[in-house]
């Protein structure tokens, strides 16, 4: 067999990469400096989007190591028995090529996941050696985000919070019981293990920065932009209900900066109880948007499920509107008024936009055209607010407000 080249190694294993969601897409516009003569590109193979903790958006170098794995779970394209071409980078590939990227600036950082390798320490220890290098040997202060291996020596996942500026865990499934059926080789308590160690060692980081006033020592960092984890929704039997309970609990247990949803994709040759269609992509979507709910707007996970139906989340409208619609009682909310808990839990009211009503409201009484100026949403709010010249009347409580703000039904077209 002919020695792959790296451009041809860089073609599979950017493209094996895609399907982990914890880099996400900024949906930026497609540009590059060909015809300009300057310098940069959003385009190229394996280049994602991703953002720091101060809001940047950084475009990230998006490879595996290797898309070789001795696991054989059933939902991945990279299992074992698929009979995908298989292709590795050294560690000192990977650490070249996310240099000539990062020169040329097509990227400020990398994104760096991989299958399984002889062993998890093993591939740790290899994944660590390309962060190591780009940081000690080469001086690299771009990004880094190294996905952890479930099972490695704690002491290695110490040495890759010291480099990497997030680490993330794939919990893979929503359930122990999808895990131990289309992936039996991972092992739930393997799993939660590693995400508790990244955990106490960002906690042991956080109190040696509190103890610097004090020994003037410089402490060393630990993953200062947190870990993250994915799940992988629509491949095995979890409603919704069940994948929100499983991130809830994971927030408060491990302290994650983020859960990522990525729909499944059918895959050929797969497992015949794995789906032939992907999911929805609306699904995703409203997972995402449920997810944002409990991170900040002080929802629960139950308090969500309110608005849904047979434990799965309305495609047709938001989480948010779907528990109001429920909850009527508590509407409509005096925007004049209301505590910011309550305004944050008003079906079109963004974050920002509380934030501004609140400021706004010390020095004025507010109006809809007031609103009108915080956010674009004012016909979504009507139903659920009290303004100084507006009341809802019996419009919060009709029978058809639903139907106000779903979509209309679509015919379905003929296959011609």
């Amino acid at each position: 067999m002919a020695q792959q080249t790296i451009l041809q190694k860089l073609k599979l294993l950017a493209d094996a990469a895609k399907y982990d969601a914890s880099c996400s897409s900024s949906g930026t516009s497609k540009r590059n400096s060909l015809a300009s003569g300057g310098i940069g590109s959003t385009e190229g193979m394996g280049i994602c989007h991703s953002y720091t903790p101060d809001g940047r958006c950084v475009s990230l170098l998006k490879i595996l190591l290797t898309n070789f794995c001795i696991y054989d779970c059933r939902f991945c394209i990279n299992r074992a028995s698929s009979n995908v071409e298989r292709a590795r980078f050294s560690p000192a590939e990977v650490v070249q090529i996310t240099l000539d990227f990062y020169k040329r600036n097509y990227i400020e950082g990398l994104f760096l996941s991989s299958g399984i390798i002889r062993s998890e320490d093993y591939t740790m220890e290899q994944m660590i050696a390309v962060a190591r290098s780009l940081r000690e040997d080469h001086g690299f202060r771009g990004y880094i985000h190294l996905k952890t291996i479930a099972g490695a020596d704690p002491q290695l996942l110490a040495l890759a919070g010291l480099y990497a500026d997030r680490l993330s865990t794939n919990v893979e499934l929503p359930t122990e019981r999808g895990l131990q059926n289309f992936a039996p080789e991972k092992r739930p308590e393997v799993i939660r293990k590693t995400m508790a160690e990244v955990r106490l060692r960002q906690e042991d980081a956080k109190e040696a920065r509190k103890g610097r006033l004090l020994t003037k020592a410089k402490p060393p960092r630990f993953a200062p932009a947190g870990q993250s984890t994915q799940m992988i929704v629509g491949a095995d039997d979890a409603r919704d209900g069940d994948i929100l309970k499983t991130s809830s609990h994971l927030y408060s247990g491990y302290r994650l900066k983020r859960v990522y949803y990525s729909a499944f994709s059918p895959i050929a040759d797969s497992s015949q109880d794995l789906p032939l269609v992907r999911p929805p992509l609306m699904r995703e979507h409203r997972l995402y948007q449920a997810d944002w709910l409990m991170r900040f707007y002080g929802f629960d996970q139950t308090e969500i499920m309110e608005g849904a139906s047979d434990e799965m989340l309305d495609l047709a409208i938001d989480p948010k509107l779907a528990w109001a619609l429920q909850r009527r009682d508590l509407f409509p909310v005096d925007v004049n008024r209301a505590p910011k808990e309550l305004l944050l839990r008003v079906p079109g009211l963004g974050t920002r936009a509380v934030e501004r009503i609140l400021a706004a409201r010390r020095g004025t009484r507010l109006r809809l055209a007031d609103l009108a100026r915080v956010t674009t949403s004012v016909k979504k709010l009507l139903p659920f607010i009290v303004a100084g010249d507006w009341r809802p009347g019996g419009l919060t409580d009709s029978e058809h407000l639903r139907a106000r703000f779903a979509p209309p039904p679509e015919q379905l077209s003929l296959a011609l």
